[in-house]
């Protein structure tokens, strides 16, 4: 049976800001220009980005959104919970896995602006994902909630805020 420690060398991961281990795998020679982007985007992007992401059931990936759709792919381990609240305040919860008998979805998009935060489901335990973004990830693009800002916007969903927020 491989660690995550392994997995962590072998594809040579690094700390995320939001919790975990990611590192590129992929980022699109060409690039979207400003003007073609919208007022939402400062500067270009590149088509597309791809990057590997592993939680361990000790961690948690805490509630953050992007500017752009974020797709989720399952490649090893425990399934994911991830943790989804709209603009509108429409929470969700869909489990990303393999065991489709189940119900648990290889594949999952996060809509742009949409927060979301994710848990590894069995206890000592790993998750190995995927994660491909379009227009290219920038960190420009990248928002950390803060638990009590979050908690004022969406109340009705404080005890996953105060579960999957670290400020």
């Amino acid at each position: 049976m491989k660690s995550y420690d392994q997995i962590i060398d072998r594809l040579q991961l690094m700390p995320h800001p939001e919790g975990g281990f990611f590192r590129e795998t992929y980022r699109s020679v060409g690039e979207i220009k400003q003007e073609s982007l919208g007022t939402e985007f400062n500067g270009v992007r590149n088509y597309s980005t791809a990057i590997y992401f592993l939680l361990t059931s000790d961690m948690f990936s805490a509630f953050h959104r992007i500017r752009q759709d974020e797709v989720w792919h399952f490649y090893d381990g425990s399934p994911i919970s991830l943790h989804v609240i709209s603009p509108d305040g429409e929470y969700s919860e869909t489990i990303i896995g393999n065991d489709i008998e189940k119900g648990e979805h290889p594949q999952f998009v996060v809509p742009a602006g949409y927060w979301f935060a994710s848990n590894v489901k069995n206890e000592n335990d790993f998750s190995l994902v995927g994660c491909t973004v379009s227009p290219g990830f920038d960190f420009k693009d990248f928002e950390l909630a803060v638990r009590g800002e979050l908690i004022n916007k969406f109340p009705a969903h404080e005890q996953i805020i105060t579960k999957l927020t670290r400020i």
